[in-house]
């Protein structure tokens, strides 16, 4: 999952959020939308693939102009899940 603060009066951020939400559809598979104050927003989005995309995707999410704090939290699932 990505965690982002971001301040939605200043900033093309939600939308931009949005954007790369639907462009990369089976990466992002959900998100939570969190009012922390009258200015600040939190986003967690939570992202599903091989660890290589996932930090890729990250890291632009995270690197957006108006993003002012952010974190990648990656949890590993067995592939081969024993029934």
């Amino acid at each position: 999952a990505v965690c982002l603060v971001y301040d939605h009066h200043a900033t093309t951020v939600p939308q931009k959020l949005i954007d790369i939400q639907h462009s990369h559809i089976l990466q992002a598979i959900s998100s939570l939308h969190v009012h922390l104050d009258h200015h600040d927003c939190l986003e967690v989005i939570v992202l599903r693939g091989p660890v290589g995309r996932i930090n890729n995707l990250a890291e632009s999410l995270l690197s957006m102009k108006g993003v002012k704090l952010g974190r990648i939290n990656l949890v590993a699932t067995d592939p081969n899940p024993k029934s």
